[in-house]
C-alpha cells in the first residue's frame, strides 16, 4: 500500500512538472506569435528577403543635331536555378538549351551541357550563365529552351544593371562629364539632380551560400529614368576639333591642348576639345582645360592692350611706335622682339600685326605709366576680370591685377601690355574675342540648349548678354582690321588662305615653373623657363560676317619642332575654320517648301503608307536609317531608345509582333 502510494506521489510530480512545462511552452508559443511576433516576423524576413534597388537609368545627353552624347543601357547578369526544373523538361531540353547558348556566347555545346548538369547534381540555385548580357541578348535568351518557362519552372534568373556609354567614343568626353564615385564633372556633373531618375526595386530571397534570387518575375517597382539634356554640341564640329587638335599634339609631342567653336551671335559651344598626354605618348580627355587652366595667355592679350589704347583714344592704329632693335630694358628686365634687329619705326597697327612686345609694352607705358590704374579699369571694363558663369564646375578664376595691390611691382603695367602678370582661361578669353566678332556684344557662353522630361522641353537656354557693348564701333571695326591682317600679312600669314578669311592673334608665351626641389634636394625659385612654352591662336571666322569664333590652346610642345603660336595653334585654328566652311554651311541658304523630286515625292508617300500600316504591328525597320527609324517609331506612339549612329542593325522587339503604345523599343544602329 505504501509502495502504491509513493508510485501515486511520483506521478504526480510527473504530472504538474508536464503541465508547467506545457503552460511554460503554451505561454512562449502566445509571446512569440502575439506579443513579440511582429518583431521576429521582421527580422526573419530582414534574414532572408531584402528590397534590391534597381537603379533607374539616368537622362540621355544629346548633341544639337539629336546624336546621342551619353545614355545609359541595361545590361544583364543571367543565372540558373536548376533545382527549379523539373527532371523531365530537363532531361528533354537540356541539349536544345547547350545549343542556344553555344551559338550566342562561343563556348561549345557540350561545355553547357557539362556545367549545368553538374550544377543539377549539386543541387545549385544560382549558376552564372553569362554576365554584361546586352538587351536584345537577353530577351533572345529568355525564350531559349527550357528559360522559356520562366523564373519558376525555367530558373531562369536575370538581374538588370545599367552601365553609362558614349556612343561617339572619347570625344568630348570630359565635356560629357561623368556623375559617379569619381565626384562631378561635365555637364553630366552640372545636371546631375535633373537627370537622376527614381529608382526600382525588386524582392530577392535568400538561399543557399549567401546568395540571393529574385522571388518574382518581374520587379515590383520599375525605376523610372531620368530627364535629357540637349546640348549646343554639333557632331560634326565637334569631330573636325578634335582631330585637328590631335594630330597637331602628336606631332609637337606636347604635353597637354584645347580648342573650342563658339557661335558668335548666341555663345553657344559647338565644339570643345581637350587632350593631355599620357606617359606612353597617347592622348585622352584628361580634364578640362578650356573651362578649368588659368594661365598667362601670352599676345593673345595685346587685343586688349590695343582696345584700351583705342577706347581711351590716348593712341590710334595709326600712330607711329619706334620699336627700335627690337630690345628695350624696363627697370632691369629685358623685353624683345622674336625678330633678329626688330621692326624700327612702324605703326601701331603693324605693331599688333608682327606682334612686336616692344611696341605694345613702349605703348602702354607711354600712355599709362603714370596712372596704370586707368589701364587696368579698362581691361576690366571688357569683362576680362569676371567669370563666364558656365554650368560646368571647376572654372578657373581670372586674375587682372590692381596698381594697388602689394604685388604690383615697376614693371607690372608694361608686363600686362604683353600678357605676362595676367591669367586667364582659354574659355574667358574666347568669350572676350567672340565679344569684338559679335559688335562689341558680350555674351556667356553655354553648353546646355534644352532640359526635356518624356521628349518634351521643360526649360530652355538661350543667348545671355553680359554686356551690350564693350567698346565703341570705331575701336572694333580698327581692331577687326588688324586682326585680319594677322592673318593676311602679319604673324599668322602662314596660315592665309584666298578661299576664305579669318581673323585672329597668334599668342606664345614662356611657361611660369613654380618653386621646387630638383631631383638633388635643390630649391629651385620659380621663373620663366626657356624650354616650355604655352602656343595659342584666337580669332573667328568668316572676317567680314563672323559666324564662329574659335580658340586654341597648346601646352609644352616639343621646342625643337616648333613652339610659337603661329606655327604650332595657328594651323589647327585653320583646320578646324576650313573643314567648317567645306561640310557646314556658312551663309544662310533659301529652302523651298516644295517637292522638287519625284523620287523624293515616292519615298514620302512609302512612309506615310508604312506609318498607316503599323499602328499595332511592330514594323521591320532594319536597313533604315536611324533617322526614318525613329519618326516612325514614334509616330507609331512608341518610345525609342537607340545606340549608335547610321542604319538599324537590331531592334528589341521583333516585327510582326503586337505593340502598345507607350511601349519602349531598342534600337542598336551601325
Amino acid at each position: 500500500m505504501v509502495e502504491k502510494k509513493g508510485i501515486l506521489n511520483k506521478l504526480y510530480v510527473v504530472v504538474v512538472l508536464m503541465t508547467l512545462f506545457f503552460v511554460v511552452i503554451v505561454f512562449r508559443v502566445f509571446n512569440l506569435q502575439y506579443v513579440d511576433g511582429d518583431k521576429y516576423r521582421k527580422l526573419s524576413q530582414e534574414k532572408t528577403v531584402k528590397n534590391d534597388t534597381i537603379f533607374a537609368n539616368r537622362g540621355n545627353v544629346y548633341a544639337a543635331d539629336g546624336n546621342l552624347l551619353a545614355t545609359s543601357m541595361s545590361k544583364y547578369t543571367i543565372r540558373m536555378d536548376v533545382v527549379a526544373v523539373k527532371s523531365e523538361v530537363f532531361e528533354k531540353n537540356i541539349r536544345g538549351l547547350s545549343e542556344s547558348l553555344s551559338a550566342m556566347l562561343g563556348k561549345s555545346t557540350s561545355y553547357y551541357q557539362k556545367k549545368i548538369r553538374q550544377a543539377k547534381k549539386q543541387q545549385n540555385r544560382y549558376l552564372l550563365i553569362a554576365r554584361n548580357v546586352g538587351y536584345n541578348d537577353y530577351v533572345r535568351m529568355r525564350k531559349f529552351p527550357i528559360f522559356k518557362e520562366g523564373i519558376y519552372r525555367g530558373g531562369f534568373i536575370a538581374e538588370q544593371s545599367t552601365v553609362r556609354v558614349h556612343p561617339i567614343g572619347k570625344i568630348a568626353e570630359r565635356t560629357i562629364g561623368y556623375d559617379n564615385k569619381r565626384g562631378g564633372a561635365g555637364i553630366e556633373g552640372a545636371f546631375a539632380d535633373y537627370m537622376q531618375g527614381e529608382n526600382g526595386w525588386r524582392l530577392k530571397q535568400k538561399i543557399a551560400k549567401g546568395q540571393w534570387r529574385p522571388i518574382n518575375d518581374v520587379n515590383e517597382k520599375e525605376p523610372i529614368d531620368g530627364s535629357d539634356v540637349i546640348t549646343t554640341i554639333d557632331v560634326n564640329i565637334q569631330d573636325i576639333t578634335h582631330h585637328a587638335l590631335l594630330s597637331q599634339l602628336e606631332y609637337f609631342e606636347a604635353d597637354h591642348g584645347c580648342a573650342v567653336v563658339m557661335e558668335v551671335a548666341t555663345g553657344e559651344i559647338k565644339a570643345i576639345s581637350n587632350l593631355g598626354r599620357t606617359s606612353k605618348g597617347k592622348y585622352y580627355e584628361k580634364r578640362n582645360y578650356a573651362v578649368w587652366e588659368s594661365h598667362e595667355p601670352g599676345s593673345t592679350f595685346k587685343l586688349a592692350s590695343l582696345m584700351a589704347a583705342l577706347e581711351d583714344k590716348v593712341a590710334d592704329t595709326s600712330d607711329v611706335v619706334d620699336c627700335e632693335k627690337g630690345r628695350i630694358y624696363i627697370n632691369n628686365r629685358k623685353v624683345e622682339d622674336s625678330k633678329r634687329g626688330g621692326y624700327g619705326k612702324i605703326s601701331l597697327a603693324r605693331v599688333f600685326e608682327v606682334s612686336s612686345n616692344v611696341g605694345i609694352v613702349k605703348t602702354i607705358k607711354k600712355h599709362y605709366d603714370k596712372n596704370p590704374e586707368k589701364f587696368t579699369k579698362r581691361i576690366k571694363s571688357f569683362g576680362l576680370d569676371q567669370l563666364t558663369g558656365v554650368k560646368i564646375k571647376g572654372e578657373g578664376k581670372p586674375y587682372i591685377p590692381n596698381s594697388s595691390e602689394k604685388s604690383w611691382s615697376p614693371i607690372s603695367l608694361e608686363w600686362m601690355a604683353w600678357g605676362y602678370g595676367v591669367s586667364l582661361t582659354p574659355l574667358q578669353t574666347l568669350a572676350f574675342y567672340n565679344a569684338v566678332a559679335n559688335n562689341g556684344k558680350l555674351v556667356k557662353p553655354y553648353f546646355v540648349k534644352e532640359l526635356r522630361v518624356g521628349g518634351k522641353t521643360e526649360k530652355s537656354f538661350g543667348t545671355q548678354v553680359l554686356k551690350e557693348k564693350i567698346a565703341s564701333q570705331t575701336t572694333l571695326n580698327k581692331v577687326r582690321k588688324v586682326m585680319e591682317n594677322v592673318v593676311e600679312k602679319g604673324t599668322a600669314m602662314n596660315v592665309y588662305s584666298s578661299n576664305f578669311s579669318m581673323a585672329g592673334k597668334t599668342g606664345t608665351a614662356k611657361k611660369w615653373i613654380p618653386k621646387y626641389k630638383d631631383e638633388n634636394g635643390k630649391t629651385v625659385y620659380g621663373h620663366y623657363s626657356s624650354k616650355k612654352y604655352v602656343a595659342s591662336f584666337a580669332g573667328f571666322f568668316p572676317a567680314d560676317e563672323p559666324k564662329y569664333s574659335c580658340i586654341v590652346v597648346v601646352h609644352s610642345p616639343k621646342k625643337e619642332k616648333g613652339y610659337y603660336g603661329a606655327i604650332v595653334a595657328a594651323p589647327v585654328f585653320k583646320d578646324i575654320a576650313q573643314k567648317i566652311y567645306t561640310t557646314t554651311p556658312v551663309n544662310n541658304q533659301l529652302v523651298s517648301d516644295e517637292i522638287s523630286s519625284t523620287s523624293i515625292d515616292n519615298e514620302y508617300q512609302d512612309y506615310y503608307k508604312k506609318l498607316r500600316k503599323y499602328k499595332t504591328i511592330m514594323p521591320r525597320v532594319l536597313g533604315m536609317s536611324g533617322m526614318d527609324a525613329v519618326a516612325l517609331l514614334e509616330n507609331m506612339g512608341l518610345k525609342v531608345r537607340f545606340s549608335g549612329m547610321g542604319k538599324v542593325t537590331e531592334q528589341s522587339i521583333d516585327n510582326g509582333l503586337k505593340v502598345s503604345k507607350g511601349a519602349t523599343v531598342y534600337l542598336k544602329l551601325s
